[in-house]
């Protein structure tokens, strides 16, 4: 009886034993078939890389490239005794600038009043009265819009305000330019505007009169250099590019330019156009580079 106890004990225990075994086995193979190494994947949709968007190609601004080669000297040259009525007038007189200043290349640039027509004149790099460092008034990828010298027409039969043109960026050398000149004839005042600072350099001096105006407008300094003209007192005058709005021509000359200059009498509109200031103003202005814009308003 105790031999068939203990027989039937010893089976119960190794099937017991074989009954964890297999348990355990059971166990470790559901905890390997779900165990990971990191975060689960939701889905395969997350494994996806968005495709790149292409880059866009940059649309030019403005009008198209133009690399044409011209006979420049068939052209009629830019220069302050120039009348070309192919030249437009400035059509925004207050508008701002680039605060840029262009200066044509060795063999001069091309100026077109349409940059999608041909060119209509040609400003050379250097000539004997300057105005060839002129102000950009609109920059695109391939042109610039600038003020010229010259006029389109003669007083009084024609407009002879201030012209502007086209050149090709590729004709021309660039460099920043940022003071103004601002000049009001009812305030009697000449501010030098530069990086949003004002100085005011004169509270009064002489203007034209009724018969002969200061010309309105945006312009720019064309050349400084002294005179042997007696009233000057051998300072310097500063020319522009406007020109007398009523007269064709002046002492001689074939043109009627506006210049700030001395004068011992230089208050009120007595002048022939011209800006009469003192010394220490005239001094001042005579630091200012060619191709400075200057802005004269009522």
């Amino acid at each position: 009886m105790n031999a068939l106890v203990g027989s039937r004990s010893q089976r119960a225990l190794i099937f017991a034993l074989v009954a964890m075994i297999i348990g355990g086995a059971v166990a470790l193979g559901v905890a390997l078939m779900t165990k990971t190494d990191g975060p689960r994947i939701a889905s395969a949709t997350a494994l996806e890389r968005p495709t790149p968007s292409p880059t866009p190609i940059p649309t030019p601004a403005g009008f198209p490239e133009n690399t044409e080669i011209y006979d420049l000297a068939s052209l009629p040259i830019v220069d302050v005794f120039s009348v070309n009525n192919a030249l437009p007038i400035d059509d925004d007189p207050y508008g701002a600038t680039a605060s840029l200043v262009a200066v044509p290349g060795v063999a001069g640039a091309a100026v077109f009043a349409d940059p999608q027509g041909a060119p209509v004149a040609y400003l050379p790099q250097t000539q004997q009265y300057e105005g060839t460092i002129v102000p950009v008034i609109e920059k695109q990828d391939h042109w610039i819009k600038v003020l010229l010298v010259g006029r389109s027409g003669l007083p009084p039969e024609a407009n002879p305000a201030q012209t502007v043109g086209w050149m090709r960026i590729s004709d021309v050398t660039l460099s920043p330019n940022d003071p103004h000149i601002e000049v009001s004839l009812s305030q009697r005042t000449i501010d030098i505007v530069s990086a949003g600072n004002r100085e005011r350099v004169a509270s009064d001096f002489a203007s034209g009169a009724d018969g002969t105006p200061t010309p309105l407008g945006r312009s720019f300094i064309m050349t400084t250099r002294t005179s042997d003209d007696s009233y000057t007192r051998g300072f310097p005058l500063v020319y522009l590019s406007a020109q007398s709005p009523t007269l064709a021509d002046f002492g001689g000359s074939a043109a009627a330019v506006t210049a700030f200059h001395y004068h011992d009498d230089r208050s009120g509109a007595i002048s022939n156009g011209c800006l009469r200031v003192d010394s220490d103003v005239i001094e001042r202005l005579a630091q200012l580079t060619p191709g400075t814009t200057v802005y004269i308003s009522e």
